[in-house]
């Protein structure tokens, strides 16, 4: 427990670290990296030169000194950080490490501000916070290795089928080399890749939504290839995926993770919303709704560039035909002349309220979306200013955790 005083040290900071933040985790990145390399094998480069990882670990730092006093508060964040961490190898002995790098990063940005007790008391408390993950991702490992069909760490799995979904979207059958059972996992959760890739100094662990419902002898992802932009690199582990990685080659794969899921106890309708690769693990849950829950109400809305880029567009079209308590829509951005002459399209453009309202009989549901960050902040605040109440929206970022509700509140401010 930690001391009274040492708790109103902490609380003082909170100003700091919203003006420090991202300094001090930027720091804190190049310290670990530079005292530690064996670390880059497990951390994703991508973020880290995009900032995004310097962010999310920013605003964590920050919601921990804010609930020092009330960790409680922060367990559904602790909880998602662990799953993702469990599946990336996490390890009791990096915590410390971890902790060294991230006192002498204060250390560095804040200078003599950062004074000795002020420095002791954040080594306190994050002990404290540590230990919280340690014990939460202990659970983990258990759950994960003592399933049915479970396993430590990272298994073999061989690639049995690849199928191309789009112009940029492929998916990957998996099976286990070792011809065992493969556990269960709820729709919405994701597998960790580790790539050991020809030419690659360090191994790259990526975590990639399943796209399948669970219960069957595979596992099955649908990955988009990023390629190279203006100011951004070819994603590593994607273009691998593609370009090299072929049926009967195998990947090292972690055991399901991830806390954004399907509520099955539930008897209220569906809304699942998708933008591009968003896909996967809205597709999850619609075919385990189809499958296991085939009396509940589902809408599917996806939203695409065109149809060159919309993946499993017939297979959702199928199961909409066939299911009387399935409903599908499509939004295209920027639609082909083939998609205007076919009319294959719902809406041109983007998804936004007025039209959610013209396609949905009210907001009595529960709504899931996953996607790009502009098109997840676009359609949480169509929700808000719908009334759709908190607890009834359900979403996940790709990489590191950002912020919609801030997005949300200062849209509907102006």
């Amino acid at each position: 427990m930690l001391s009274s005083e040492t708790i109103q040290i902490i609380k003082s900071t909170v100003p700091v670290l919203q003006v420090h933040g991202n300094a001090i985790t930027t720091r804190f990145y190049q310290l670990l990296f530079t005292n530690h390399p064996e670390l880059l094998n497990v951390f994703n480069h991508a973020n880290q030169k995009q900032g995004r990882q310097q962010t999310a670990l920013a605003n964590a730092v920050y919601a921990a000194a804010a609930n020092i006093d009330n960790l409680e508060a922060i367990l559904p964040v602790v909880k998602q950080i662990a799953h993702k961490h469990r599946s990336l190898g996490i390890k009791p002995e990096q915590y410390p490490i971890v902790g060294e790098n991230l006192l002498a990063a204060i250390k560095d940005v804040l200078g003599d501000a950062a004074t000795d007790e002020i420095i002791q008391a954040w080594a306190e408390a994050y002990n404290v916070i540590a230990d919280a993950f340690i014990s939460v991702e202990h659970d983990l490992y258990q759950q994960a290795e003592q399933q049915t069909g479970g396993w430590k760490d990272f298994r073999d799995f061989v690639v049995t089928k690849k199928v191309k979904e789009s112009s940029v979207i492929t998916s990957f059958y998996l099976k286990p080399a070792d011809g065992k059972a493969v556990p269960h996992f709820q729709a919405g959760q994701y597998l960790g890749i580790k790539a050991t890739i020809p030419g690659e100094k360090n191994t790259h662990i990526r975590q990639y939504s399943l796209s399948d419902a669970p219960g069957k002898d595979y596992y099955r992802i649908s990955v988009k290839r990023e390629d190279a932009m203006p100011n951004k690199s070819a994603g590593i582990v994607s273009t691998y995926l593609h370009n090299q990685v072929q049926e009967g080659d195998i990947l090292q794969i972690s055991a399901p993770a991830g806390v954004f899921t399907l509520d099955t106890e539930k008897e209220i309708p569906v809304v699942l919303l998708s933008g591009g690769v968003g896909l996967t693990p809205m597709v999850s849950m619609l075919n385990t709704l189809i499958e296991f829950y085939p009396d509940r109400k589902v809408t599917y809305v996806h939203a695409a560039i065109n149809s060159n880029y919309h993946a499993m567009k017939e297979h959702v079209a199928k199961l909409a035909a066939e299911n009387e308590n399935v409903k599908s829509f499509v939004c295209y951005e920027k639609p082909t002349k083939q998609d205007r002459i076919a009319k294959n399209f719902d809406k041109e453009g983007f998804i936004d309220l007025q039209w959610l309202k013209s396609i949905l009989p009210n907001n009595e549901a529960d709504f899931y979306f996953c996607g790009p960050v502009p098109f997840m902040k676009a359609v949480y605040r169509a929700l808000k200013e719908w009334g759709v109440p908190e607890e009834r929206i359900h979403f996940e970022f790709f990489g590191p955790a950002g912020s919609l509700e801030e997005e949300a509140a200062s849209a509907i401010a102006r």
